[in-house]
């Protein structure tokens, strides 16, 4: 099969050795200096006294004293104050889209007792538009005084004419009303996709509310579509959001979890809504739309930049100040281009996504449970999610493309779905640099580890939820593999890469220090420790949202680490994180986010 090939969205990063080198006695636009440096370039942590910017590129890293001979009249010095400056940290799997557009919905985290969930639902039933889902997420029925999710009557009493959806925590179960399914046209009748279900009353003749896995996917994709000053508002919102937590690179690792996610990225493209970078993975139900759209994409920015009347086009931009609606070679040609040219405005579609089981209640293992979730009796072990043909279908079309694979696991039987789909096309095509990623990887038996390792996959552990749901995890799947789960110190000692996510909004916020955190302490709110064999250091830990972020997203040649040449991608902490006590390590504060060269956040 040949390989699949997407122009300028998707292409190569072609740097010119001209491009990567600082020309001798050129001028920075920046320099820093007086704090802690930490490259992030080596195997131990290294520092250096200053780092100068040019163009948004690292012009220089090292000396001080090297660094001022870039110091020009109009150069910037900027005086870090003890204060400690990384590359800018990156987002290897997380839902920006999603996200954003919860942020319009009703929080639902840290609710205690259904009364509270309606409460807080009925509250945003009274600012929801009319025409609108009133939507909350966030719950856990585990944590609610009930032990369940909602049923149809509790939504029911929330709106008994609009639809009312919730999603709980995880983003894998959740819950409806009698006017959602009757909008749906859903009934006891329907049958369950695979890989999913709508719950039902005794006896089977109505719907209980609750929907578990693919059922409620289905449910979310048909939310009416956030369009105008409502799709600007759902990124504009979560790029803020994420910046703040000293993200230069998002992630939106499920484009298609809602019908109108192509449009709102198109959206974003077109009105250049991104102060950070995007990489996009898409779900497996739109993949062949997103790589479609994509394409288009790709070929009307390229045809803008390399049409023929571009001059002109620019001297009439000059004279006007602005472009004509619609003219997207005049838009192109008002704006710089991304330094990394994969990107059009800060947009890179970068992969596709499969969820091969569920979160800690619904996770696909090979054994039972140690003891069930609520309403699941008798032998469990949680469910497959798709098919091995679908999976095998995929790597078929993709293995020997620039589109990753990302693949959602939790369980021992997922993983083994995974490395089975990877066997059979190393079998048929040969190794390739495609560094499939196990998003989760939660438990992985040690002959699993050995043959990921081989084929280059790269688990993205989820950390802070050891923190949030650790205690879940020991109970539901038991000692022996709850304290298995996410073995960062054993890959460690393999030299095979990891990363650390936040799957935010499975994470109510998108932080990257408390995932940093969660990796080196592994401690849960009464002070148990989660499998502390595999606790890491806090440079290790640094390195899963730095240097080998960038190598899960093929941009290591362009981010992760401050070297010259980079990206001029930083984050400013108020403290090292190597430097304090580290069970602090999350409550450092993110001063500024800097994305080449720019600030992008700045705490006040």
């Amino acid at each position: 099969m040949p390989r699949l090939m997407l122009p300028s969205l998707f292409g190569a990063l072609l740097l010119s050795s001209a491009t990567l080198a600082h020309a001798a006695g050129g001028t920075a636009d920046a320099i820093y200096v007086n704090g802690d440096i930490l490259t992030m370039a080596s195997k131990d942590p290294s520092y250096a006294e200053a780092i100068a910017v040019e163009d948004g590129r690292i012009a220089f890293v090292g000396s001080k004293e090297e660094a001022l001979k870039l110091k020009g009249a109009a150069t910037k010095l900027i005086d870090l104050q003890g204060h400690t400056l990384l590359p800018g940290f990156i987002d290897t799997h997380g839902h920006m889209i999603y996200f954003g557009k919860n942020m319009i919905d009703a929080d639902l985290f840290g609710t205690t007792e259904m009364s509270e969930v309606i409460a807080r639902m009925k509250a945003q039933a009274d600012k929801t538009p009319e025409g609108a889902w009133i939507v909350g997420f966030g719950y856990a029925a585990r944590k609610l005084k009930e032990q369940r999710h909602p049923t149809v009557e509790e939504l029911d009493l929330v709106s008994a004419d609009r639809p009312v959806m919730v999603v709980d925590s995880s983003g894998h179960l959740g819950a409806g009303n009698s006017a959602l399914f009757k909008l749906l046209g859903l009934t006891a009748a329907t049958p369950d996709p695979e890989g999913g279900n709508f719950m039902r009353k005794a006896g089977g003749r109505e719907l209980a509310g609750p929907m578990e896995e693919t059922a409620l996917f289905a449910v979310r994709a048909k939310r009416p579509p956030f369009t105008g000053a409502l799709a600007d508002r759902a990124v504009t919102g979560a790029v803020e959001l994420w910046a703040s937590y000293g993200q230069t690179t998002a992630m939106e690792c499920g484009l298609g979890l809602g019908d109108d996610d192509i449009d709102i990225v198109k959206n974003a493209i077109d009105k250049r809504l991104l102060k950070i970078d995007l990489y996009i993975c898409a779900k497996d139900t739109v993949a062949s739309k997103a790589i479609e759209t994509g394409r288009a994409v790709a070929a009307e920015y390229a045809t803008a930049a390399t049409s023929d009347d571009a001059v002109a086009r620019q001297d009439l931009i000059a004279a006007q100040g602005t472009a004509a609606p619609g003219d997207t070679a005049m838009k192109l040609l008002q704006m710089r281009p991304d330094l990394d040219k994969r990107y059009i405005n800060r947009v890179r579609l970068g992969g596709v996504k499969f969820w091969l089981d569920g979160s800690t209640d619904t996770a696909w293992f090979t054994k039972p449970y140690t003891n069930n979730p609520p309403g699941k009796t008798g032998s469990y072990s949680g469910f497959q999610q798709i098919p091995d043909e679908v999976l095998d279908e995929a790597f078929e079309r993709f293995w020997t493309s620039d589109i990753q694979i990302n693949m959602h696991m939790n369980g021992d039987a997922a993983v083994e779905q995974a490395l089975r789909a990877i066997e059979k096309a190393v079998a048929k095509h040969g190794m390739r640099d495609h560094r499939p990623v196990f998003v989760h990887g939660s438990y992985m038996r040690p002959d699993q580890i050995e043959r990921a390792q081989k084929y280059g996959a790269i688990p993205s552990y989820l950390t802070s939820s050891l923190v949030s749901g650790g205690a879940g995890a020991l109970f539901l799947w038991g000692g022996e593999r709850g304290n298995k789960v996410m073995a960062a110190h054993t890959l460690e000692e393999k030299g095979m890469p990891f990363t650390f996510s936040h799957d935010a909004p499975v994470t109510p916020k998108p932080w990257i220090l408390p995932l940093v955190d969660a990796g080196v302490n592994r401690a849960i709110a009464d002070g148990t420790v989660i499998g502390e064999k595999e606790r890491v250091s806090p440079y290790v830990a640094l390195k899963a949202v730095t240097s080998y972020a960038a190598f899960q997203i093929k941009e290591e040649k362009t981010k992760g680490t401050l070297e010259q040449g980079k990206l001029a991608d930083f984050v400013i902490l108020a403290e090292n994180p190597l430097k304090v006590d580290p069970k602090t390590i999350k409550d450092i504060k993110v001063l500024e986010t800097i994305k080449e060269g720019e600030t992008v956040f700045l705490r006040e």
